[in-house]
């Protein structure tokens, strides 16, 4: 019997609820960091790729702000359930490509899930937690309402990428926003699984988008984006920390450093699962209207 050949998997980005190679044509490698081996190869996405995440992420918006809190909230759980299927998957390739064991990243994926149950609780409760009626002169109602920011680029560190990527994502579509991710350099597997979750849990379109490739290239023309709102830097790594806030100045977008101290702040629940991390990526409109005699 000759012996079978694996089919190697080719990861593609994810755009606007699709998979596609990189229109650069361009790719890199995932390297074992034990072995030293090549993994496999991952597209290598370019400022064409970027430009057409936006464009996708702004009509994921428009649909994802337009459901319902409570629509948003199954949405999410439905996500969780897709995970909780694929854990053995998810935590074979944190192990592949960091140097972390297989009961540390079993450990990673299972909190990165709670952690996705809990934001899915808190879709149709934000609004009344960060918005409020305010006490004005009689003759007048004044409310203060949330409503979610637009478009998020979000940069994430290298440590626990996948973590991480949950924790960040998390909060920043429970309000009806969309994103625009750029994971872990060295272990972006985890995430590109996730997209693949992600297309199958009737998340819409458009509203989560994965690009992997080199962050040097990435960031300029993501960060610089007119039509891009704010910007999540969770990155551990200080050393593009001034060129987002700059890039960011151009449209005055929201700048939101979110990078924790240590990577082990990801399984605090208390620095991870609260409001002010909703908050950061809404805005208050505020209403005036005349009351009744």
């Amino acid at each position: 019997m000759p012996t079978r050949i694996e089919v190697p998997k080719m990861y593609k980005l994810y755009i606007g609820g699709k998979f596609t190679r990189t229109e650069s044509e361009r790719y890199t490698s995932v390297i074992d960091p034990k072995t030293k081996k090549k993994i496999c190869n991952i597209s290598r996405a370019s400022r064409k790729d970027v430009r057409n995440a936006v464009v996708a992420a702004r009509s994921g918006y428009n649909t994802w702000s337009a459901k319902t809190g409570y629509e948003r909230g199954q949405i999410l759980y439905r996500l969780a359930e897709m995970l909780e299927g694929r854990k053995d998957q998810l935590a074979h390739e944190i192990t592949l490509t960091t140097a972390n064991t297989k009961a540390q990243a079993s450990r990673e994926v299972m909190k990165a899930n709670d952690r996705l149950i809990w934001y899915a609780g808190l879709c149709d409760k934000y609004g009344q937690l960060i918005g409020t009626v305010n006490n004005v002169q009689s003759g007048y109602f004044n409310f203060s309402i949330a409503e979610p920011t637009g478009i998020v680029g979000i940069l994430l560190p290298e440590e626990l990428p996948f973590l991480a990527l949950v924790s960040r994502l998390c909060a920043v579509i429970t309000s009806g926003n969309s994103c625009i991710i750029i994971p872990s350099e060295s272990s972006p597997l985890a995430a590109l699984t996730f997209s693949e979750i992600s297309a199958t849990s009737d998340v819409p379109a458009g509203v989560i988008n994965i690009l992997t490739g080199k962050k040097k290239e990435l960031i300029p023309h993501l960060a610089s984006h007119m039509d891009v709102n704010a910007f999540d830097y969770a990155e551990s790594n200080p050393a593009y920390k001034k060129e987002v806030q700059s890039a960011c100045a151009g449209n005055v977008k929201r700048f939101i450093n979110s990078a924790h101290k240590s990577p082990a702040d990801y399984y605090n629940d208390d620095k991870n699962e609260n409001i002010i991390q909703v908050q950061n990526f809404t805005e208050l409109k505020t209403v005036w209207h005349t009351m009744g005699l």
